[in-house]
């Protein structure tokens, strides 16, 4: 497959221009990959407003992840989560529009349902669009950062409230799947669209039977390039389903020019173009034998005694505790001896893989897993992290005054700001949420040492006092 944003580079590099325009390092080596470093020269073409080499290049991707469009994103899921918001949005407009033309109905703010172990842009994009969250029902939560959807009540208030989309993220930070196709089914019989926040699974579409989103139903889904595939941090694709309106095929550009840098890295759009090569190439066979060798790997684990927890095939979540360790100790344990996992919390420990990894990788990491000694189960329970009361919609909350404040005194408060740090990226409470009991011990539990609060008002009296 043809990579024409790399080919444009390297042939500009080769003619040893002199460079009268941006990036002010005019391609001198400092770090080392200034050459490449361009931007929106004649013939290199234009992110937003694409028709040359980077149309050429997301077209490849199109075919390759066989939607109706797919875009890339330099500035990861978060812009293409924006986005997918904003063409919800737009998309609720234009059919409400269609509905009332010629009345004189008011328009119904735009109303979303999603699962609370969203990814803080979300819930930062809704506030800025000021759309409508509701909470979508969940049978069971291990974790705040996993849920498993209730698809019988989920139905009932989809059927109740007519979302304009439901939103979802699968693969979770934990490895679990959503069932995709059964939300796809009852989302499509109330003609609602679905959103899905894949930034973890882009690889999914490679497997020997694509577990992909929109090869499982969604409209709209996003995926962050780096967190699986060999591409630049910062690189995404926003996926526009086959089966959903042309609207969004339409729009998409223009919903991430909204959100985008108008200076898109051309280094990351190399990152990208490249990936086309090796999605078309040898990815699937290299991917097959990653596949293979990780579920090798977590047999062995198991045989030996860890709790094993992902579903993901490019993951292994473990829970700790039963092998005598909070997830947080036996990462630094890890990290003494090399190994750095991707996130770590009291119960679990995640690390990923990718077709990048080499064969020392493997073996070193049984070796250093089974040097560490099993000790007596630690007992404590994970803090179960219920809905707390909304007081007010996040969008009011974000934009209210607010205050820092130490955590361990914010029980009756209501929450903010989303100081959560990345990863894992999912607030314990939602914007605008009295900030429960329960909450204050989970904030202790995942050491949150403090938290913005809505600033309370000063009484008159305490004012002249």
């Amino acid at each position: 497959m043809k990579t024409p944003i790399c080919d444009y580079v390297k042939q500009y590099c080769e003619t040893n221009a002199v460079r009268l325009h941006m990036p002010g390092h005019k391609g001198i080596s400092k770090l080392g990959p200034e050459p490449c470093d361009i931007t929106e020269i004649d013939g290199a073409d234009s992110l937003y407003e694409a028709s040359g080499i980077i149309a050429e290049s997301e077209c490849n991707a199109t075919s390759l992840f066989e939607s109706a469009a797919t875009f890339y994103s330099t500035e990861g899921s978060s812009q293409c989560i924006r986005a997918m918001l904003y063409l919800a949005k737009q998309f609720d407009l234009h059919q409400e529009r269609k509905q009332y033309a010629g009345s004189q109905s008011d328009h119904v703010k735009t109303l979303i349902m999603a699962y609370r172990n969203a990814h803080k842009t979300f819930l930062s994009a809704a506030a800025l669009l000021d759309i409508e969250i509701v909470w979508a029902p969940e049978s069971n939560q291990f974790s705040y950062l996993s849920c498993e959807p209730d698809l019988i009540l989920l139905e009932k208030q989809i059927k109740e409230l007519k979302p304009a989309a439901l939103y979802l993220t699968s693969p979770d930070y934990l490895g679990r799947l959503a069932p995709i196709k059964e939300l796809a089914d009852i989302c499509k019989r109330y003609g609602v669209l679905l959103l899905v926040d894949h930034a973890h699974g882009a690889y999914l579409k490679y497997l020997s039977k694509s577990q992909h989103p929109i090869d499982l139903g969604a409209d709209l889904c996003c995926d962050s390039a780096h967190k699986t595939l060999p591409v630049l941090t910062g690189g995404a694709y926003l996926h526009v389903s086959k089966s959903t309106s042309i609207f969004f095929k339409e729009q998409a550009k223009s919903a991430l020019a909204l959100f985008g840098s108008t200076s898109p890295s051309y280094l990351i759009l190399q990152s990208l173009d490249l990936a086309n090569a090796y999605l078309a190439g040898e990815y699937r066979k290299d991917l097959s034998v990653l596949v293979e060798k990780l579920h090798q790997l977590k047999s062995e684990l198991g045989e030996a005694g860890f709790l094993l927890k992902e579903q993901e095939p490019l993951k292994i979540t473990i829970s700790t505790k039963p092998y005598g360790y909070r997830g947080t100790e036996f990462a630094k344990l890890l990290k003494e001896q090399g190994i750095v996992c991707e996130f770590a919390d009291p119960d679990y420990l995640v690390m990923m893989f990718s077709t990048q990894n080499k064969e020392l990788d493997f073996c070193r990491l049984k070796e250093s897993m089974l040097s560490i000694k099993r000790k007596p189960e630690i007992k404590e329970e994970p803090i179960a992290v219920h809905p707390c009361e909304r007081i007010m919609s996040v969008r009011e909350a974000l934009f209210s005054l607010s205050e820092n404040i130490p955590a361990c005194e914010s029980r009756g408060r209501i929450l903010a700001d989303l100081n959560v740090s990345c990863p894992p990226a999912v607030p314990i409470v939602m914007c605008g949420e009295r900030i429960s009991e329960e909450a204050v011990r989970a904030f202790h539990y995942y050491h949150v040492k403090s938290c913005n609060v809505v600033k309370e008002k000063i009484s008159e009296s305490k004012r002249q006092g």
